[in-house]
C-alpha cells in the first residue's frame, strides 16, 4: 500500500543537512516503492478484462479485472507519494541571491519539480509517465468502481462466492440506485452459504468508517466511544483530504473546447493554478461526500469539533473540551454558543490557556489564501468558482458575488420546510373529518392519520373507475410489481382518466370524482401541515395492487419496501440524502384509502434504520394518512397476501416552479367539459323536450373492434401523456 506523505515538522534541519536527508528520503522511497516489477497501465488491463468478460474467459477476466484494480490503486499512491517527495525535494522555499532575476530562480525550482516528479513516476511505475494516462471515461469508471460489477459475475461463475459477495457489495456503495445490482445483492442474500462478513467494501474509507461508528455512539450517550471514533475520523479525514489534494496537479483540464484562442505563457499558468487551487478546494467536498452519494455532509471538518467538545464535556475532560471549542471558532469566529462555552470552560481551567489545535489553525490560513487567490481570479481573470465551505469570511467574498451567494443561502433555508411546526393553528378546510392519529400517537414528528375523508358511495365510485380503467391501453394495465413477484400493480393519472372519460371508456362522474377527492385531500393537508402557505400537487396516482393467486400467508417481502419520499435513505449511516434521483423538491405526502377488504397492506413508519417499526396504519374507505416527506418519515407498506388495495397515492411541493403539469392539463380538460355540458343544457332548455345528456351515466367501453380514424387515434396518444404516464410510474415508489 502506497505510503501518505506528510508535512514536514516545522522546526528545520540545518541548511547542510538537506541533501543528506534528500538522499535518504529517496532510498526510503526507493526501498518502499513496488519498481522490481512493471507497473501495466490500468486501463489497457481494464479493457482486456472486459473483453475476456464477453468472452466468459472468467479465469482471465477475474485476473485482468483485478489486477487493473491493483495498478489503479498503485498509480494513485505513486502519484501521492512523488508530489510529497518532490514538494520538498525541489520546493520554493529556498531564496535566490538578490541580483538573481525573480523569472529564472522561479521557473529554475519548476523545473527541477517537474524533473522530480517524471524521475520518481518513472522509477516507481516500471515505466514512461505517460503511459498511465486514461481516458475520462476509463477514469469515471474508475472512480465509479465499475471494474468490480464484472468482476463480480466473473468470481460468481467461478463458484468463488465470498469474493463474488464481497465484489458486488464494493460496487453496490457506490451505486446504490443500481437496480440490476439491487437485484443480485439480495440474491446474494438468500444464497446458502453466504456469510454475513462476505459483505465488506474493499474500498471502504477508513474516516467515513469511523465517522459512522462515532455518529452512533454519540447518538447512545456513549461519549467516551464517540470521542475515540470521532478523533479517528478526524485524523484519517485530514489524511485522506492530503491524498486528494496531491492528485489535483494532473493535466490541465480543457474546460473551453470550442474555444480556439491560444493563452500566452502567463495566462495558461494561471488557467492551470487556479484548476489546480479550485481542485484543492473541492477535496473537503470529496472527503465529506459518502461513496455512492451526491450531497455531501455539511461543515465536515467543523462539525467534528462541535461534537467533540459537547462529548469531552460529558466525559469530564474540560481541557480537550476547550480546545474543540477554540478549533470551531477557528471556523465560526462569532458563534455565540460557542463564545459562551468557551468562558465557561475557561472558568473551569483558570489560568491554564486555552488554544485552538495548531493543524487546524493551519489548514484555516491554507484555505483561506487560497480562496483569496481564486476569488481575485473571478474577479479580474472571468474565472468561476463555487465556494465549498459555508465558513468563508464575507469581506473574502468579490462584491459582485456578495448579493448571488446571499440568494444561494436564502434557497438553501427555504428548501426545507419548518419541521419544528407540530399541529395544526387553524381548523381543517372541511367539516366532519376527524383526527384519528396526530404525530404524537404515531410516535413520530409531522405525521397525522384523519377519517371520513370520503364516503363509502365516493369510494365506490372511485374503485368502479379503477376497475374500469383495468382494460384500457393506458398503462393502467396490470403488470407485475416491481417491488416484488408475488403481486400486481396497476396506476392512473388524473389526467389519463380524463382522457378515458373523454374517449367513453370511464364515466365522467367518476373521473371528475378522483380530482375532486385528490383536491379535497390538499387542502386538508395544506390547513393541518401549513396554514397560511399554499401546498401544490407534484403528482397524483390511483394506485392497485393485487395479490397473485395461491397461498401467500408466508410472505417475507414487502409490498413496497421502507423509504423516504424526497431522500435517499441510507439506513446504515442513519440519515437521508436529499438528492437526485430522489424527488427533493417534494415536501408533504399523503395516502388517501379506497377500501380494506383484503389482507395485508397495512402502512408503517419506522426509525432511520428502516427497520425498527414506530407506528402502523390500517386502510379503509375516507382514511387519508398524511407526513411530511422527508427522512424524519420512512415508511413501507406490508405484504398484500390476498384481494386488491387501493389508494389515491399524493405528492405535495412548497414550489410552485415544481408543480404538477398533468394536473394542470387535466383540470382544463375538466373545464372545457363542464362548459361543453354547460352550453348542451343551456340548448336543451331553449328547444325542450331534450333527452337529458348521458354523460354522466356509466356506459360501457368502446368495443375492441370498433373502428377509430388512425387521426384520433394518434392526437390520443400524443396528447394523453402516455409516454409521461410509464416514465412517472416510478413517482409512486
Amino acid at each position: 500500500m502506497a505510503l501518505r506523505s506528510r508535512p514536514p515538522s516545522s522546526s528545520s534541519s540545518p541548511r547542510s543537512s538537506v541533501p543528506f536527508l534528500l538522499l535518504l528520503l529517496s532510498i526510503l522511497l526507493f526501498l518502499s516503492s513496488p519498481s522490481s516489477g512493471h507497473l501495466a497501465p490500468y486501463d489497457a488491463l481494464y479493457a482486456d478484462g472486459v473483453r475476456a468478460y464477453f468472452a466468459q474467459d472468467w479465469p482471465r477476466a477475474a485476473e485482468l479485472l483485478q489486477r487493473c484494480l491493483h495498478s489503479y490503486s498503485g498509480l494513485q499512491g505513486a502519484r501521492r507519494e512523488c508530489q510529497g517527495a518532490c514538494q520538498w525535494q525541489a520546493g520554493f522555499s529556498a531564496g535566490r541571491p538578490p541580483s538573481r532575476p525573480w523569472e529564472t530562480g522561479f521557473f529554475e525550482r519548476v523545473l527541477q519539480r517537474a524533473e522530480c516528479l517524471e524521475e520518481c513516476l518513472g522509477r516507481r511505475l516500471g515505466g514512461q509517465p505517460s503511459l498511465h494516462r486514461a481516458s475520462a471515461q476509463i477514469r469515471q469508471d474508475f472512480e465509479e468502481r465499475e471494474p468490480y460489477n464484472y468482476l463480480q459475475i466473473a468470481f460468481f461463475k467461478l463458484k468463488k462466492l465470498d469474493e463474488a459477495v464481497s465484489s458486488a457489495h464494493t460496487f453496490f456503495v457506490a451505486n446504490p440506485q443500481h437496480l440490476q445490482m439491487r437485484e443480485d445483492m439480495e440474491k446474494y442474500r438468500r444464497m446458502a452459504g453466504v456469510k454475513a462478513e462476505s459483505f465488506r467494501d474493499l474500498e471502504a474509507m477508513p474516516h467515513w468508517v469511523a465517522y459512522e461508528a462515532g455518529i452512533q455512539h454519540y447518538k447512545a450517550d456513549d461519549y467516551q466511544q464517540a470521542v475515540t471514533k470521532l478523533e479517528e475520523s478526524l485524523k484519517e479525514g485530514l489524511l485522506a483530504l492530503e491524498d486528494c489534494r496531491a492528485l489535483c496537479e494532473g493535466p490541465q483540464e480543457d474546460e473551453e473546447k470550442a474555444e480556439e484562442t491560444q493563452l500566452g505563457l502567463y495566462e495558461a499558468i494561471a488557467a492551470h493554478y487556479i484548476q489546480v487551487l479550485k481542485c484543492r478546494q473541492k477535496c473537503v467536498l470529496d472527503i465529506a461526500t459518502k461513496p455512492g452519494r451526491v450531497s455531501s455532509t455539511e461543515d465536515f471538518i467543523p462539525s467534528h469539533f462541535d461534537l467533540l467538545q459537547f462529548a469531552y464535556e460529558r466525559t469530564g475532560n474540560w481541557a480537550l473540551a476547550a480546545e474543540c471549542a477554540a478549533t470551531y471558532l477557528q471556523f465560526y469566529p462569532s458563534d455565540g454558543a460557542l463564545l459562551e462555552k468557551l468562558k465557561q470552560y475557561q472558568a473551569e481551567l483558570g489560568d491554564v490557556p486555552i488554544a485552538a489545535r495548531e493543524n487546524i489553525r493551519h489548514y484555516v490560513e491554507r484555505s483561506l489564501m487560497e480562496k483569496k487567490l481564486i476569488y481575485y481570479a473571478v474577479e479580474h481573470l472571468g474565472e468561476t468558482f463555487n465556494d465549498p465551505d459555508s465558513w468563508t469570511p464575507e469581506e473574502l467574498i468579490p462584491e459582485s458575488m456578495k448579493e448571488k451567494h446571499k440568494e444561494d443561502q436564502e434557497k438553501q433555508r427555504l428548501k426545507a420546510p419548518d419541521m419544528e411546526q407540530q399541529e395544526p393553528r387553524e381548523p381543517l378546510a372541511f367539516e366532519g373529518i376527524t383526527i384519528t392519529m396526530d404525530s404524537q400517537q404515531l410516535n413520530g414528528s409531522q405525521r397525522v392519520v384523519l377519517d371520513r375523508v370520503l364516503t363509502e358511495s365516493e369510494c365506490k365510485d372511485i374503485l368502479r373507475l379503477a376497475k374500469a380503467a383495468g382494460g384500457t391501453e393506458g398503462g393502467y394495465r396490470g403488470r407485475r410489481s416491481p417491488h416484488t413477484p408475488h403481486e400486481k400493480f396497476e396506476g392512473l393519472t388524473v389526467l389519463k382518466a380524463l382522457q378515458l372519460a373523454e374517449e367513453s371508456t370511464v364515466n365522467w362522474r367518476d373521473a371528475k370524482l378522483l380530482l375532486q377527492a385528490s383536491e379535497k385531500s390538499r387542502k386538508i393537508v395544506e390547513s393541518y401541515f401549513t396554514p397560511g402557505k399554499e401546498l401544490y400537487f407534484s403528482f397524483t396516482h390511483l394506485v392497485c395492487r393485487t395479490a397473485a393467486e395461491g397461498e401467500q400467508e408466508s410472505r417475507m417481502d414487502l409490498s413496497h419496501p421502507v423509504h423516504a419520499d424526497n431522500c435517499l435513505l441510507d439506513p446504515e449511516g442513519s440519515t437521508c440524502w436529499r438528492e437526485p434521483p430522489a424527488y427533493i423538491y417534494r415536501d408533504y405526502s399523503a395516502i388517501l384509502y379506497l377500501n380494506d377488504d383484503f389482507q395485508g397492506g397495512n402502512l408503517f413508519f419506522t426509525e432511520m434504520d428502516a427497520v425498527t417499526v414506530t407506528a402502523e396504519v390500517r386502510p379503509k374507505c375516507g382514511r387519508l394518512v398524511a407526513f411530511s416527506s422527508g427522512g424524519e418519515n420512512p415508511h413501507g407498506v406490508w405484504a398484500v397476501t390476498r384481494g386488491r388495495r387501493c389508494a389515491i397515492a399524493l405528492w405535495y411541493t412548497l414550489f410552485p416552479e415544481h408543480a404538477e403539469q398533468e394536473r394542470a392539463r387535466a383540470e382544463e380538460l375538466m373545464r372545457q367539459k363542464e362548459a361543453e355540458q354547460e352550453q348542451s343544457h343551456s340548448e336543451e332548455e331553449e328547444h325542450g323536450g331534450a333527452e337529458p345528456s348521458g354523460a354522466d351515466s356509466p356506459e360501457p367501453p368502446t368495443p375492441k373492434g370498433r373502428a377509430r380514424s388512425t387521426s384520433q387515434r394518434t392526437r390520443s396518444n400524443s396528447d394523453s401523456g402516455i409516454q409521461s404516464t410509464r416514465l412517472r410510474a416510478r413517482d409512486e415508489f
